[in-house]
């Protein structure tokens, strides 16, 4: 479990990047403009879980809104039940593993919400997500400003916390997903049928760590259609290493 936390932050290439088009797209995470950060919602799910589908459901209901980020992470444990799941990697696997080692628990499972990087949900259900969202936006878990600039292939990140430093171990994040695809499943449990599935993270890289004494950006080329999203998150330190903590702010560029 020692590199649960990094593992899941898969090395990234971070280059200056100059000016690909001329077509700009901006959103502002906490503190920017007053406007609050919206609440990342993570569910870990597999193609090849017979449970999953109504979260996967649930997911879709809610990933158009603005004042949430949800994004779908597919594990790959359960493909050895006759379906690899294509979009499964190890390194969500890995991520979700850190969560629950914070959690005290000794075991995961699909499917699994998790919001705000903070408080795991004991059940997916409309009525609990939404109670969870809404404890996550009345108390954020620090004043970090994040805001965010895509033109092109350039995405520039700038960031400042507006209360000093940041816990041990905070990491700027870059996530990149599919908005919407189409799955038609012929074995394994759900042998036979089709779904499709909304916000599938297809990549989860680190930027580099900020402690918040100053502001910090970062100009990144941004290849490829799929939108982004930017996260600033804390680490829990363990015994066995930097395990996922809160996530302070999010930001999300189309």
């Amino acid at each position: 479990m020692k590199r649960a936390f990094f593992a899941a932050l898969v090395a990234c290439s971070v280059a200056v990047a100059g000016d690909a088009g001329a077509e700009t797209t901006a959103e502002d995470g906490q503190g920017a403009h007053g406007a609050a950060s919206p609440v990342v919602v993570e569910l870990f799910t597999s193609q090849g879980c017979s449970a999953c589908p109504p979260a996967d459901a649930l997911l879709a209901e809610i990933a158009p809104r603005r004042d949430i980020i949800a994004l779908s992470l597919h594990v790959d444990y359960w493909d050895y039940l006759g379906w690899s799941d294509i979009f499964a990697q190890s390194a969500f696997t890995d991520r979700q593993r850190g969560y629950a080692r914070i959690a005290g628990e000794r075991a995961v499972f699909t499917p699994q919400m998790i919001v705000a990087g903070a408080t795991i949900l004991p059940d997916v259900t409309p009525a609990v997500l939404e109670g969870a969202i809404a404890a996550a936006a009345a108390h954020p878990a620090a004043p970090v400003r994040l805001q965010v600039r895509r033109q092109g292939e350039a995405l520039h990140v700038a960031l400042s916390a507006e209360a000093g430093p940041l816990p041990d171990g905070t990491v700027v994040q870059l996530v990149r997903y599919l908005p919407n695809v189409r799955v038609d499943i012929p074995q394994g449990e759900n042998a036979g049928r089709s779904f499709d599935y909304s916000n599938v993270v297809i990549a989860w890289n680190a930027l580099g760590a900020w402690d918040g004494q100053g502001p910090r950006a970062f100009d990144v080329a941004l290849k490829g259609p799929e939108p982004a999203v930017v996260i600033v998150q804390a680490a829990r330190e363990t015994p066995d290493g930097p395990l996922p903590g809160p996530i302070l702010a999010a930001a999300r560029v189309d």
